[in-house]
């Protein structure tokens, strides 16, 4: 290996060879491409050019290295999280807070999107018609968060979470008194507009609530407050179904969304155009 590496590097009068005396055919034919290939001078090299991206330009027009980023007293954490950290200080009324919002939202949520059918058919509506205004109005889900995308980072997510249940009390008021297909599907759009808008809301602002080493553990825990009550969820519909129609469903389903914004505009801290670490220490 020693004599191939010095015959390519120029010295082709060292020839190894086995104990028979031949030549080893890998050393001759380091030789013939030594003597065949001429060398590149290195001139012959392209030069390397830095270009700077698009995006660099943008971020530095005049070509000067960005600052180094600011770094915040309490942006480092040092130390574990606790879930008795949740129940201190600011982080036990936002604890609070999500656990009734969290309680009574599923109400509003999935009162509406699981008995859309049901309810259209105590406003008198065939099975048939029930099930196509249904399949309508479900097309609208992934149109509703496309929309609030334009708004979502411009105003303080507690209000468009305060917003989107008070729409949703609205609407759903409205749609308990809509009696034919143009109105039912307009206003029940609307609402999945609402729900759409609640849900993504609900789930970006929660996540600014707390610090990073109990944030998972929080979110959890009261986000499960959620789970446990749609268990009852559908047995309080089909309570004001049968006692007060359709309109005593979406009064009960009204009363819970005007608690939801009560509790999110009176306890909610504000998040938006700020950073987590002056959310949460």
């Amino acid at each position: 290996m020693v004599a191939l590496a010095e015959v390519m590097a120029g010295d082709s009068s060292i020839v190894s060879v086995n104990h028979w005396g031949v030549a080893d055919p890998k050393m001759l034919l380091a030789i013939i491409w030594k003597l065949h290939v001429p060398p590149v001078p290195a001139t012959a090299a392209p030069a390397i050019v830095a270009v700077p991206s698009p995006l660099s330009r943008k971020v530095t027009p005049d070509g000067k290295p960005l600052p180094p980023p600011e770094i915040l007293p309490d942006e480092v954490e040092a130390g574990k999280g606790a879930w008795r950290e949740m129940w201190h200080g600011e982080y036990r009324s936002r604890s609070i807070m999500l656990i009734i919002f969290n309680l009574v939202q599923s109400v509003g949520y999935y009162g509406f999107a699981s008995w859309v059918p049901t309810l259209l058919l105590a406003q008198g509506i065939t099975v048939t018609k029930s099930l196509l205004y249904t399949f309508v109005i479900a097309l609208a889900n992934p149109v509703g968060p496309l929309l609030a995308a334009a708004v979502a980072d411009r105003s303080h997510r507690k209000w468009q979470l305060v917003g989107a249940c008070a729409s949703l009390a609205v609407f759903g008021l409205i749609f308990s008194q809509m009696t034919t297909a143009l109105g039912i599907i307009i206003v029940g759009v609307l609402i999945t507009f609402s729900t759409s808008n609640l849900s993504y809301a609900f789930h970006a602002y929660q996540a600014e609530l707390y610090p990073t080493r109990i944030r998972s553990r929080a979110i959890g825990f009261t986000y499960a407050w959620s789970r446990f009550s749609t268990i009852f969820v559908g047995f309080m519909i089909a309570f004001f179904l049968r006692g007060y129609g359709t309109v005593g469903v979406f009064a009960f389903i009204a009363s819970a969304m005007v608690l939801c914004c009560l509790v999110i505009g009176a306890m909610g801290p504000p998040t938006s155009r700020m950073r987590l670490e002056q959310i949460s220490h």
